[in-house]
């Protein structure tokens, strides 16, 4: 994956001089070659790596020129040839290294995820190599610039749930370290070691073994193909104890973690999808998280981009970054060969997080949904929708704009993990003062909730009812269409354990899978309703195909996907009452 770096005729008279010029040479090419351009789909850049302002955005404080340069120098690509990053990866290597104005680093891990074939393994094995002995250790500035040690515990290791996913990294060692850094650092290279300094300095191979893992203190550990780390191969196992080990890494010597991986698939409970979802969970202003110093970095194809013959070469193009060594023309073979699942083709060659067969929605189809700059003004008519929960789901708000669909979360309860979550219940009195300032700020003409008939512990009635009933009693004069029509009716509660409002919800859920497809409605891309919505299972009962959790005792929630399903029952019946009356149709 190495280019040959011609860096001039200069003669240089020390290994610190040669160091310097190899930085000015990335120096120099990183501003001279500017972004791709006349890409017919253009990309999702996640991350840093892929952003340009005038220039490409290079963060300003960086030990990750100090690597570069060891790796030009002390390293061998193809042909012997000194080792040389394309720009793309010389970019992440900097962002990788990034330090505060405090020297700790930016980030303590990073996420790199690409499509298949990138060059994501060679990465890993430069990472590995000069974390032996470059000088990225934070240790003070010379002068408004942060100066780097080596580590002299350097301890490196490799991980991955199968033998031939370490090899994919460990066999690049014999031809990358050259024979004179094996001469100078006294390097030998096994085929599961890496010994250096007297046998001080290590990089070793891991596979499945927590054993081998828990209690170490390594200080830089790469995590590879971790979209296919599942609790099932002790993938959960080793990723807890990998971060116990890099938690408690002594104050001035910080231990690393790099994760490589192609998408990953949903449903599958991965460790990929944990770290998506996590970092994701602290984006946005609807972040439910604090930053946990993760630096996600991904390219992937647009959520329209097409799946046809006419359309991948040009989709594989804007993706594939710098790795110019994929034949396009081979890719598109196979996406087009028919065994090839759409799912699998998307998720290798166009880097896309797809959908498992019984998932309700695609990132994709979702996402294309968000509009963030829309607002529902106070006139506008809307319904309300809640779901509630008392301990264990969540309880979600929505507004819903009668006229478009258009959908705004107006609140999250759920419980806290860990021991903040130990005896935690719904906060019914912030949930009532949402729903107020909704009621008072918005023109709302159907409110419908499900109560869940879960009890108080002492009382042992219903938790939600009085509550219920007191909104009933508010607003069931000003309420257009009530949850339960009739004298004996309810303004406010729609029962899903009924019967008939069971059979309206599983025929509402059809309704909106079939207006996700066909991109009828908008939302404001909130992250909680988002990953609820792609945690949602298709579920068969009596009245057809319903939603719900991959399995009872998941704790992959989606309650916000019952909420938008009865928020958009509740728009659908109050147009068609409307049309039914010669009223006019939002």
């Amino acid at each position: 994956m190495a280019r040959a770096r011609n860096a001039g005729p200069a003669l240089h008279v020390s290994r610190e001089a040669e160091y310097e010029e190899i930085k000015r040479w990335y120096g120099d090419r990183l501003a001279n070659t500017p972004p791709p351009t006349g890409l017919e789909w253009e990309p999702v850049r996640i991350g840093p790596t892929w952003q340009w302002d005038n220039g490409w955005v290079l963060p300003e404080l960086t030990l990750g020129w100090n690597r570069l340069a060891w790796c030009g120098y002390w390293l061998r690509g193809k042909a012997r040839k000194p080792w040389v990053f394309t720009p793309e990866q010389a970019r992440f290597i900097l962002w990788y290294d990034a330090l505060d104005e405090s020297l700790d680093h930016l980030d303590h891990s990073a996420a790199f995820q690409r499509l298949k074939g990138h060059g994501k393994d060679p990465i890993a094995a430069c990472v590995g190599a000069s974390s032996l002995h470059a000088d990225i250790v934070p240790d003070g500035w010379d002068g408004d610039v942060p100066r780097g040690r080596d580590e002299p515990d350097a301890w490196t290791q490799i991980i991955a749930v199968s033998q031939d996913q370490t090899k994919n990294t460990m066999k690049l060692f014999p031809s990358l370290i050259s024979p004179e850094a094996r001469d100078y650092y006294g390097i030998q290279v096994g085929k599961l070691n890496v010994w250096s300094d007297g046998d001080r300095r290590q990089i070793e191979a891991i596979t499945s073994s927590v054993m081998a893992v828990e209690g170490g203190r390594p200080k830089q550990i790469v995590c590879n193909e971790i979209q296919n780390w599942n609790s099932s191969n002790g993938g959960h196992d080793m990723y807890g104890a990998i971060r116990g080990n890099a938690a408690k890494a002594e104050t001035g010597a910080p231990a690393r973690v790099l994760y490589i991986f192609n998408a990953y698939r949903p449903g599958e409970d991965s460790v990929a999808q944990k770290i998506r979802e996590g970092w994701e969970a602290t984006q946005g202003a609807e972040a439910t998280q604090v930053d946990f110093g993760l630096m996600y970095d991904s390219l992937e194809a647009p959520p329209e981009a097409p799946l046809t013959a006419e359309a991948a070469p040009s989709v594989v193009e804007s993706i594939r970054g710098d790795s110019d060594w994929l034949d396009i023309k081979r890719i598109v073979k196979d996406i087009l060969d028919p065994t090839n699942p759409p799912s699998e083709s998307r998720r290798k060659w166009y880097n896309q997080i797809t959908a498992a067969e019984d998932d309700y929605t695609t990132p994709q189809l979702w996402d294309l949904l968000a509009d963030r700059e829309k607002v529902i003004a106070p006139h506008e008519p809307c319904v309300l929708a809640l779901d509630c929960s008392k301990s264990d789901d969540a309880t979600f708000l929505l507004l819903i704009r009668v006229a478009d669909g258009h959908t705004v979360t107006l609140g999250v309860w759920q419980r806290p993990p860990g021991e903040r979550g130990k005896g935690w219940l719904a906060p019914r009195e912030k949930v009532d003062l949402a729903v107020t300032n909704a009621m008072d700020t918005h023109s709302v003409v159907a409110f419908f909730g499900d109560p869940s008939h879960v009890l108080e512990d002492e009382t042992k009635e219903r938790f939600w009812d009085a509550l219920f009933d007191e909104w009933h009693r508010r607003y069931a004069k000003r309420l257009k269409l009530w949850a339960k029509p009739g004298k004996a009716g309810h303004a406010v509660m729609f029962d899903m354990t009924h019967p008939e409002n069971h059979k309206k919800f599983v025929e509402q859920v059809q309704v909106t899978e079939e207006d996700i497809e066909q991109a009828a409605f908008t939302h404001d891309g909130d992250v909680r309703l988002r990953t609820h919505m792609l945690n949602a299972k298709r579920v068969p009962t009596r009245h057809g195909m319903s939603i719900g959790k991959e399995h009872r005792e998941s704790k992959r929630k989606m309650d916000g996907a019952a909420t938008l399903n009865i928020g958009r029952l509740a728009r659908r019946l109050y147009l068609n009452q409307n049309t039914k009356r010669g009223g006019q149709v939002w």
